[in-house]
Order: C-alpha cells, then structure tokens, then sequence
C-alpha cells in the first residue's frame, strides 16, 4: 500500500483474502488487481481461477498481478496456468511494482478461451514467421481470441 501511495495511486482496496477480494470487486470498480498467493481461507491462484472462470466474475478481464516470495518454476507455471498477467517476486520494490503495472497497461495482450483456459494469453513471443490463424498446430477450431 506504501508504494502504491507513493506511486501517486489515491483510490486503492484491501482484502484479507480471495473471497473479500471478490466481493470489493464487486462493489467498486477495480482497474488492477495485485494479489498475494498466501492467503486464507482463498488464496491467490484460487482467487485468480474465480475472476477468470466463474459465470458470476465481477470482472474476468481485470489486469492481475501476482505477488509472493515462492518463485520456483512450477508455481510461476501454476500463476499463468490460473490466468495471472504479470508475476512479481517478494520483497517487492516500487521499480517492480511499477514495472508491472507499466506491462499490464504498455503491453497488454489478448486474452484466449480454450476448454482448459481463459485468460491472458500465455505465451509472450510472437513468431513474425508463422502463418496459421492460431499460435500452435494443435489448436482446433474451438479456442477464441479476445481483443480488448
């Protein structure tokens, strides 16, 4: 929150878990969500997996960053795979705060509905050389791409 303030940020929310958080979505208008992952009883991927997929989400498409000090492989993965758009490793500084609400705003991508996924699109490299309607030769007729 001190950063936040500090960035010039006036109008901001807290929750103490996914399940607050969805309900302040609920009743303010939200431009950025910036979760931690440890929290309960919902914590962070659960939270993130509710905005995305839920039929009653106040807001599926709101930009969300995640935060925690657990960075391994797998639980980055597992952040992208609930549909985060930008993962920011603790401690935290401004730079780094900043710097991911500057990609979420900057460098916003599209986001995919597929059978297993809807969020921002995963993949970040745009091959210049491929032709196909969809990023990867398995995709079937089935998986959508949303502008914003």
């Amino acid at each position: 929150m001190e950063i936040l303030r500090a960035l010039g940020c006036r109008d901001y929310f807290q929750a103490e878990d996914g399940t607050q958080a969805i309900q302040v979505m609920r009743s303010q208008e939200v431009d950025i969500v910036i979760t931690d992952w440890m929290m309960q009883p919902m914590d962070g991927v659960t939270f993130i997996r509710e905005v995305r997929n839920a039929p009653d989400s106040p807001n599926r498409f709101v930009p969300i960053i995640m935060v925690t000090g657990h960075t391994t492989k797998r639980q980055v993965g597992e952040a992208r795979d609930a549909g985060v758009n930008e993962f920011l490793a603790k401690p935290i500084t401004g730079r780094g705060v900043l710097d991911r609400i500057r990609r979420v705003i900057d460098a916003d991508r599209s986001f995919v509905k597929s059978e297993t996924y809807f969020g921002p699109d995963r993949r970040r490299r745009n091959d210049p050389l491929y032709e196909g309607p969809f990023r990867r030769s398995s995709d079937g007729s089935n998986h959508k791409v949303f502008e914003l």
